[in-house]
């Protein structure tokens, strides 16, 4: 008896989604607009947002000039949207700001375009070229909209990506400090990086560490280099330890970095008492 009702309740579910679609492609085949646009908008309303899109794309191009067409591109960005289409919703989203700037619908449309761009931005780890796309697009509409609703959010989606930001470089540039065994130039390529970082982001929390790093990478470099370049790379790691202690005097790698500027003072004894010889 069980089984019985069960597969009535399969048999009737089945006779739903086949009327369903049995009357969406009737409609996707119609030449009438004014059915498919309302069709379109109902489907939006029941959350049914891919057969909301395939009707709105049928229909925007020839809802130009029409007053409905606002509205129909407003819902075709948000169908691409909750579908997780992130890219695809971002640029209609785009479009609808660049296309109705005066639209009320205008300030939350830009500020969606950079959201979906935020949403879709990669794990640290990968290329962060979408990331860089969310940031500038979310500081444009901050600054379009300085008093926006949207400010908090705003503001808290752009710290959030440039920490992803500062991972990446964080730990790019960790990766070739690790490597420097294995290739001196790696030392050369780690300094650069750690240089690029306390540049993009000088109030970070790693700039001690990343400091340090650099200290003992020049120092290293040094240690490798031709006799000919040695003394003054042992010149620029003091001069970075000198600077590291006027920022960092309590710093965890305090020990470490006396460790290398005593070296490195005794070797730039040793190399002004041989050219004196």
């Amino acid at each position: 008896m069980l089984k019985s009702k069960k597969y009535i309740y399969f048999i009737l579910v089945l006779l739903v989604l086949q009327s369903a679609c049995s009357k969406f492609r009737k409609i996707e085949k119609s030449d009438d607009l004014e059915e498919k646009y309302k069709a379109a908008i109902e489907y939006f309303e029941e959350e049914d947002y891919y057969r909301s899109s395939v009707l709105l794309e049928q229909i925007l191009p020839l809802l130009r000039g029409d007053k409905r067409a606002e509205k129909a591109q407003y819902y075709y960005a948000y169908a691409h949207f909750h579908q997780k289409l992130y890219i695809q919703g971002a640029y209609y989203f785009k479009l609808f700001y660049q296309t109705y700037s005066r639209s009320e619908f205008a300030e939350e449309c830009m500020y969606m375009h950079a959201y979906s761009l935020y949403l879709d931005s990669p794990v640290y780890n990968l290329d962060q070229s979408s990331t860089h796309e969310a940031v500038e697009a979310m500081q444009n509409f901050l600054n379009k909209f300085p008093q926006t609703e949207y400010k908090e959010k705003g503001n808290d989606i752009i710290n959030k990506l440039r920490e992803k930001l500062e991972d990446k470089a964080y730990f790019n540039a960790k990766e070739y400090y690790k490597l420097r065994d294995y290739d001196p130039r790696n030392l050369k390529a780690a300094i650069i990086a750690f240089d690029n970082f306390e540049r993009d982001f000088p109030d970070s929390r790693r700039n001690e560490e990343i400091t340090y790093l650099k200290i003992d990478a020049k120092f290293k470099l040094a240690q490798q280099s031709v006799p000919s370049k040695q003394k003054e790379r042992y010149q620029e790691t003091v001069k970075l330890y000198e600077s590291f202690i006027d920022f960092y005097p309590e710093s965890v790698y305090l020990k470490k970095a006396e460790n290398i500027y005593k070296t490195s003072i005794n070797q730039i004894s040793k190399r002004a008492k041989t050219s004196n010889l």
